[in-house]
């Protein structure tokens, strides 16, 4: 098995799918820009091979070290990267390369573009918030607002988080909307409001699901980047049934395969005419990619798994063969902010939740919008013990 990983050294956690990949006898061969004296030891122990880049956006680069690989350890069985940013480029080196384990070019764009995203929830019977694209114009739009009614919300039709997304709350700011240059790399969405919900999965090659898991979002990252809030968010114990349904729906869907997925859908918090009552569930976008930052850790220090070693299993097998420990917490992420002063210390935090914590770290700075500076993960038996952890991180002078 030859398999390609693009940047694994970004997030600095990403060196446990090479090394989940290494540890089951998998030829490992990374491709980045970070210096090769930059890697941490734990990285340079899972890499069979590193290629080193100069810069990551130039794909002649990319297809020479490809190359080169392929020249040196023959064919290329995967290329991945596990991350938003690089699909379409791992798509088109698949494309390049002939492997046939992934997305190629003229498949990626479904799970790019937001607007391409709803012809596939609408084949599979899936409920999701209506939506036109800016292109259609300020004509269209204004009558798509007496419809859908105000506040929208606009958001890039490709993206990544909350970038550049916002509400549009009369028919002034949907005109004003129009007169930004590139109006038409956006869609606008009748507004929906309620928990996000993931739906995190590891999918065989047959689209069956090798694990599945729930994240909630109280506040979205839309809310969390506007509004400079603590990020928020944790993993349940047990995933809703009604989650799992949608989310195997979806992966039906968009035929799923050999990924790890993160699905994001509403949880209504009121009936919604066309969408469904309260605590239903309402589709919000793929992402044909494991949920970023420390969501694989939160999901298993939640159940007692390791994803890395799931996914890795997936590729190699196309099977589980790690073992359910059947002992799941709720888990608890936190991330504060250094512009913020809080009631309670970092050292407060540490010494009154020692027994609950699994990991207290930094952010890198590229992340912290969306995620914090400062970052706590813990996890308890009952939704009320992680209740007062969020109201003792999260309490403000």
């Amino acid at each position: 098995m030859n398999f390609v990983f693009i940047s694994p050294t970004f997030p600095s956690n990403y060196w446990q799918w090479c090394a989940a990949l290494r540890k089951r006898g998998a030829t490992v061969l990374g491709i980045a820009d970070t210096p090769y004296e930059e890697l941490s030891p734990s990285l340079k122990d899972a890499l069979t091979e590193y290629y080193r880049v100069s810069n990551m956006e130039d794909y002649d680069q990319m297809y020479r070290a490809v190359a080169y690989f392929a020249h040196k350890y023959g064919r290329i069985d995967w290329i991945e990267s596990n991350n938003e940013y690089w699909l379409e480029q791992d798509a088109r080196l698949r494309t390049d390369f002939n492997v046939t384990t992934g997305l190629k070019s003229d498949k990626i764009m479904f799970i790019k573009e937001k607007s391409e995203m709803k012809k596939f929830y609408a084949a599979g019977g899936i409920r999701t918030a209506r939506q036109i694209r800016g292109c259609e114009g300020l004509k269209r739009a204004e009558k798509f607002a007496e419809e859908a009614g105000y506040p929208l919300f606009v958001k890039p039709d490709i993206g990544v988080g909350a970038s550049d997304s916002y509400k549009l709350e009369n028919i002034d700011a949907l005109r004003h909307f129009f007169e930004k240059p590139n109006y038409g790399d956006y869609v606008i969405e009748e507004f929906v409001t309620g928990d996000i919900c993931t739906y995190d999965a590891i999918i065989n090659s047959k689209g069956e699901p090798l694990m599945e898991s729930m994240c909630v979002c109280p506040p979205s990252i839309a809310d969390i980047v506007i509004h400079n809030l603590d990020s928020t968010f944790h993993v349940e114990s047990e995933i809703n049934e009604n989650l799992r349904f949608w989310g195997r729906q979806t992966v039906k869907a968009f035929d799923v395969r050999s990924r790890m997925v993160h699905l994001e859908f509403f949880r209504l918090d009121r009936p919604r005419t066309g969408l469904g009552n309260e605590g239903d569930f309402v589709a919000l976008e793929v992402n044909m990619r494991p949920g970023g930052g420390c969501i694989p850790d939160v999901i298993n220090f939640s159940h007692n798994i390791s994803v890395y070693d799931i996914w890795a299993e997936m590729i190699m097998y196309d099977e589980r063969r790690m073992p359910d420990p059947h002992d799941d917490y709720f888990c608890a992420f936190v991330g504060r902010r250094d512009n913020v002063q809080y009631v309670h210390s970092h050292d407060d935090i540490l010494r009154d939740y020692s027994a609950q914590m699994q990991m207290a770290d930094r952010m890198p700075d590229i992340m912290a919008a969306a995620m914090g500076n400062q970052i706590y993960i813990a996890r308890f038996r009952t939704r009320e013990e992680m209740q007062a952890f969020y109201d003792y991180t999260c309490a403000r002078k």
